[in-house]
């Protein structure tokens, strides 16, 4: 019941939600997806945690990114099966959608040149 529960605790976000959404789309990295939702990078690493440690999500190193994508088959049975249901969820969540329409221009090389906000003075990341 343990691996029930965390599965269902993890999708109980709404942020954790439009993650595994965009992720149903492709592999993104955390600054592909903070840009998508707005959010901050520790925020959006945070529920990344969450999303893996339910075995909703895998990261893989590639060069100087960490990419994330849905987990396969060998993972939690729970979390396989809702990681199906939701690819017929939410279809028409007018949020959903428009998250869904950004993401081909969200490119992680123009976002990583944007500046970063920190106490409410923009900086220039490294």
């Amino acid at each position: 019941m343990k691996d029930f529960i965390r599965v269902m605790k993890a999708l109980s976000d709404p942020n954790r939600v439009k993650m595994v959404k965009m992720l149903q789309q492709k592999e993104m990295c955390v600054c592909e997806m903070q840009e998508a939702l707005g959010i901050t990078q520790p925020t959006v690493s945070k529920h990344l945690k969450i999303l893996e440690d339910a075995g909703l999500v895998q990261s893989k190193k590639d060069g100087l990114w960490v990419n994330y994508r849905l987990i396969g088959n060998d993972a939690n049975p729970y979390a396989v099966e809702m990681l199906g249901m939701m690819e017929k969820w939410l279809g028409d969540d007018v949020e959903i959608r428009r998250i869904l329409r950004r993401l081909p221009d969200i490119r992680r090389e123009e976002v990583r040149k944007k500046p970063v906000v920190t106490g409410g003075k923009p900086r220039s990341k490294v």
